[in-house]
């Protein structure tokens, strides 16, 4: 791995020192590059790139990761600004865009799933001496003393996103990770949960 590559990693281990808390952010999957090392280097170019169709999201989320990336040191970049959303797709043009710009590094995220999830809080049925007669002593006073509510449900909405930290200087992915994030609401929190649970992983792997 480059100087190059090893320096703009760790910028984005610094993302996770003011995160809030990513308790609804769980990373099922990750790997990283057998070379790579720890480095300390700040000051680069590092394009914050989130593949959507839905452009609002896209340019929500990609100025969000891209303040989280210059907060740090870094000078995150919001790819949309460097390629217009009907070119996004255009590998070429993107390759183009990024070295006119002096991009040496991609932090890539791209959602792949959205999912429900629904859970409940079932009853319990207990047969007692109490259940044989109607009247008393017998189900009637029994019943209406423990009554309850009928059991509750619940909704989740589970989004999986692709993580994935590129180097451009050697065209090599340094590190990836697949998250699963429960109800996530604001763009702002849920790229922060997602950074900070990336560089928790990155940590225990050694590369920070």
């Amino acid at each position: 791995m480059s100087m190059t590559t090893r320096g703009w990693m760790v910028v984005v281990a610094g993302l996770a020192l003011s995160a809030a808390g990513c308790a609804a952010t769980t990373y099922t999957a990750t790997w990283k590059a057998p070379n790579a090392q720890p480095f300390n280097g700040q000051g680069k170019k590092i394009a914050a790139l989130v593949m959507t169709q839905n452009a609002a999201a896209r340019r929500s989320a990609e100025d969000a990761l891209a303040r989280e990336l210059t907060a740090r040191g870094a000078q995150g970049v919001a790819a949309y600004t460097l390629l217009p959303d009907v070119n996004a797709s255009d590998e070429a043009a993107a390759k183009a865009a990024f070295s006119a710009a002096g991009v040496i590094g991609v932090v890539a995220m791209r959602p792949i799933a959205t999912d429900k999830e629904v859970s409940s809080t079932p009853s319990t049925m207990y047969m007692g001496p109490t259940y044989r007669g109607f009247w008393g002593p017998g189900y009637y006073g029994y019943g209406w003393g423990g009554a309850w509510d009928a059991p509750t449900i619940r909704t989740d909405t589970i989004v999986t996103v692709e993580t994935l930290v590129y180097s451009l200087a050697d065209n090599q992915l340094v590190w990836g990770g697949q998250s699963r994030t429960t109800n996530p609401s604001r763009a702002d929190q849920f790229v922060r949960e997602l950074v900070q649970g990336a560089v928790k992983e990155m940590k225990k792997q050694g590369l920070l």
